[in-house]
């Protein structure tokens, strides 16, 4: 037996399908009628070989389906890992377990404000853990060896399912129910989580956590940013209905490669003219968008090849920091 010290990693629980229990090994789909779920110590007891991985530190934080985390819990997640970070300074990484409906987005939140300087992976299934053939454990398994590989440091925060390392900023859920449902479109995995060793090919290019401008520690809420969707026959109600809430900032995921229908297009001009950041994203989940002559001349930013619900994101949190469309599009260009 070696006489290596085990790494210290600690695992968040808030909750999701990798948390969920059925009744039946074959109940995979509607389980969560049930509503039970395990935090994480007992995520941690139930799947034991972890522990023969890494000195687990089971953290119990929430116990919810992921589509109800929203900023309060994103800033008590930030927190906790920067609590975590200070109470243990021989912490090799973080894994946070997470319902994978809103997995990207909490991913992405957490990358653009961590300023924690060790790895941090989020890892959900897609399968409950009383399930036949559930893949919560290998996630767990796989998600704890990855924080705690050495190689995983400075890649910002990373997101691990079906033994795949992915990139938060790229990462999207593409699939309801098949277990390869996170993907990278473009450009593809980081690396993966072998049986014999974590392999990486390749790291992120833009900035990231723990360097990045966006403090959240005083900030008690997100500004209001909505999200239009584009299709044949959309006239502008939705735009219209956002500004009329108090929307600080809009999103149009557009027709590719990042077009609006022309009635919504003249309602984002109509919010670029009342002062409202708007950024044009694109429906397909694909591809960089062209800040054209007529999105200029509109005052129209580009999202980059951020999808629409990252795009709200980071729109969002460079609206507390400014309302200065260059500014806005310097950040949309750094992260």
């Amino acid at each position: 037996m070696s006489s290596t010290p085990r790494p210290k990693v600690a695992f968040i629980g808030t909750g999701g399908t990798i948390s969920s229990l059925g009744v039946h090994p074959l109940e995979l789909q509607d389980y969560g009628i049930h509503d039970n779920r395990m935090h994480a110590s007992e995520i941690v007891a139930r799947f034991p070989v972890v522990t023969e991985i890494a000195e687990v530190i089971p953290v119990d934080f929430r116990n919810v389906p992921s589509p109800e985390i929203y900023y309060a819990e994103w800033r008590e997640l930030a927190a906790l890992c920067h609590r975590l970070a200070a109470e243990h300074a021989d912490l090799a990484g973080i894994v946070i377990g997470h319902g994978t409906a809103t997995l990207e987005e909490t991913a992405w939140f957490l990358n653009l404000v961590l300023k924690v300087d060790l790895p941090v992976v989020l890892i959900g299934s897609q399968r409950p853990a009383s399930g036949l053939s559930t893949d919560a454990a290998i996630n767990l398994v796989n998600g704890v060896r990855t924080a705690a590989d050495p190689a995983s440091r400075g890649r910002g925060v990373l997101v691990l399912l079906n033994d795949e390392i992915q990139a938060a900023r790229e990462v999207t859920k593409t699939s309801n129910w098949r277990m390869q449902t996170f993907r990278t479109p473009d450009f593809g995995i980081l690396g993966h989580a072998d049986a014999d060793r974590i392999a990486y090919y390749r790291k992120p290019e833009r900035r990231h956590m723990p360097d990045t401008e966006f403090d959240i520690t005083d900030l008690d809420s997100l500004p209001r940013v909505d999200i239009a969707w584009a299709y044949a026959g959309s006239d502008g109600t939705a735009m219209r209905a956002f500004i009329a809430a108090g929307a600080k900032g809009l999103v149009s995921a557009g027709f590719a490669p990042g077009m609006a229908p022309a009635a919504d297009f003249e309602a984002m001009k109509d919010a670029v003219r009342q002062g409202i950041v708007v950024v044009q994203s694109s429906r397909a989940g694909s591809g960089r968008i062209y800040r054209s002559k007529k999105l200029t001349d509109a005052g129209v930013l580009a999202a980059d090849n951020l999808n629409p619900q990252k795009a709200r994101i980071l729109l969002a949190l460079a609206l507390t920091r400014t309302s200065d469309p260059a500014e806005v599009a310097r950040i949309f260009a750094t992260y």
